[in-house]
C-alpha cells in the first residue's frame, strides 16, 4: 500500500471497501452508475448478460489495481472463463455493462478537487517503420528519461501483450502505419504499463464537479479517490453524454499524480498541508 494516503476515518474506510457500497452510494444519491449486480453464483451473471447484452465488465467485489477484473467481455466464450476466475480473487463477484470512453481518476477533498487524471492502458503509436518490439523498447527509454519508474512501470514484451496483439492480428514484429495506435493491454493498471495524463481541473464541468463533492459530502470522507469514465469527456456534464461512476477509494494511491507521462506535474503541496493537518484516532486501524 505504499503511496495510498490515509487521511479517512476507520468508518469511512468501512463503508467504502467493496465495489458494491460504491454501487449503493451512487444510487442512493442519484449519481450515473453502470447496470448491473453482485452475484455468487454465475447463474445470475448469466441471467443479467441475458437481458442486458454485451459487452460487460465482471470484477472481484472486492479488489484494487485492476486485479481480477476482466472486460471487455464480448461473448459467451470470454463470459464464463471470467465468471471462473474472477472467483480465484473473491467469492463474490460484480457484472456491470461497459461503456467505452475516457477514464478518469479525480481525487476530491473537503470543499475542493485536488487533483484529476486521465488513465491510458499502455499502448505505442506508428510510424510506418518500426516493429511494435522497437516502439515499446523507445516508449520504456522515454519513461526511463523522465525518471518515472518505479511509479510507472515499463511495457513488458510478455506472453499477455504477445496474446493482446495476437487479437489484433498483431505480433511484436509487426510494423503499424503512421498514427496507427496501438494499444497492448486491456486494463489502465500501472503494472502492465499503464500511464496517466493530468487534466486541468478548471476543465471539470460545474456539473461534474457538483457530484464529485456531493459523493465526498455524503460519506462525511475527508479524501476520496473516484474512478469514472465519460463518453466525451469530463469537461462535458451528464446531460450532455452518458457517463459511469465506477468505484470509491477511501485510501487513494496519490504518488500516481506526481509522475503524468504526459501533461504538467500538479502542484500539490497546499493540499497535502490541508490533509496532513487533520487529526485522526484510528488513521492506523484497518
Amino acid at each position: 500500500m505504499d503511496g495510498c494516503s490515509n487521511y479517512n476515518t476507520l468508518a469511512v474506510r468501512k463503508k467504502s471497501r467493496t465495489k458494491q457500497q460504491a454501487r449503493d452510494v451512487f444510487a442512493e444519491h442519484q449519481i450515473p452508475h453502470a447496470k448491473g449486480t453482485i452475484f455468487i453464483n454465475p447463474l445470475k451473471a448469466y441471467r443479467f448478460v441475458k437481458q442486458h447484452g454485451f459487452p460487460v465488465v465482471i470484477k472481484p467485489n472486492v479488489s484494487g489495481y485492476s486485479r481480477g477484473s476482466h472486460f471487455p467481455i464480448t461473448n459467451f466464450k470470454e463470459f464464463w472463463k471470467a465468471v471462473l476466475l474472477v472467483k480465484i480473487w473473491w467469492p463474490s463477484s460484480i457484472i456491470e455493462e461497459y461503456l467505452e470512453g475516457r477514464n478518469y481518476r479525480v481525487v476530491v477533498i473537503k470543499d475542493d478537487i485536488m487533483s484529476v487524471i486521465r488513465r491510458y492502458p499502455p499502448f505505442v503509436v506508428g510510424d510506418g517503420k518500426t516493429t511494435i518490439a522497437e516502439l515499446i523498447d523507445t516508449e520504456n527509454q522515454q519513461r526511463l528519461e523522465m525518471v518515472l519508474f518505479p511509479v510507472m512501470h515499463p511495457i513488458p514484451k510478455n506472453r499477455l501483450t504477445r496474446f493482446f496483439l495476437k487479437k489484433q492480428q498483431l505480433s511484436l514484429t509487426s510494423v503499424p502505419e503512421p498514427g496507427r495506435k496501438v494499444t497492448l493491454h486491456n486494463k489502465i493498471a500501472l503494472a502492465p504499463g499503464g500511464v496517466v495524463e493530468t487534466i486541468d481541473k478548471e476543465t471539470v464541468s460545474p456539473e461534474n464537479r457538483d457530484l464529485f463533492l456531493k459523493i465526498l459530502k455524503s460519506c462525511d470522507a475527508n479524501i476520496f479517490g473516484i474512478d469514472v469514465i465519460f463518453e466525451k469527456g469530463i469537461e462535458f456534464g451528464p446531460q450532455q453524454q452518458k457517463c459511469i461512476f465506477l468505484e470509491l477509494n477511501s485510501r487513494p494511491y496519490l504518488k500516481m499524480h506526481h509522475f503524468p507521462r504526459y501533461g504538467k506535474k500538479p502542484e500539490l503541496d497546499s493540499y497535502f498541508a490541508r490533509l496532513n493537518s487533520i487529526e485522526l484516532s484510528d488513521a492506523g486501524v484497518f
